[in-house]
């Protein structure tokens, strides 16, 4: 299994956003949509924005698998579904400290448990 070099990572995790762009069925990617990245330990994890209705998260649910490009970094990635309850708490902590600038608005429904439910762990392919 290919992993994250430490440059990467930081790459990715001192960025703001990450462009994401879900595979379709048929393999082709669907356009990037710009979307918040935190990162646990040596992995990053991405979540929708608008739960479960998310277009860009139900293609990425469906096809697991996709690509991004932040910081320079540009990959194609595996996406699995997390739903430990103690590393959910983590990444709730990393949306909330990464992006304390911005207004709760924005914060509050990523880390809410609509959000929560459709965390995936983004792993280089």
């Amino acid at each position: 299994m290919t992993t994250w070099t430490n440059d990467e990572l930081s790459r990715i995790e001192t960025s703001d956003e990450l462009q994401m762009a879900p595979l379709r069925g048929d393999g082709t990617a669907r356009p990037a949509v710009p979307i918040w990245v935190v990162r646990d330990g040596d992995d990053l994890y991405v979540r929708s924005y608008r739960g479960s209705g998310g277009t860009w998260y139900r293609a990425a649910r469906s096809s697991h698998a996709g690509h991004i490009r932040s910081g320079g970094v540009d990959k194609d990635v595996t996406l699995t579904e997390e739903t430990d309850p103690g590393l959910n708490d983590r990444i709730d902590a990393a949306y909330r400290s990464k992006y304390s600038r911005y207004s709760a608005t924005y914060v509050t429904p990523l880390v809410a448990d609509t959000a929560r439910a459709t965390t995936l762990k983004l792993m280089p392919r």
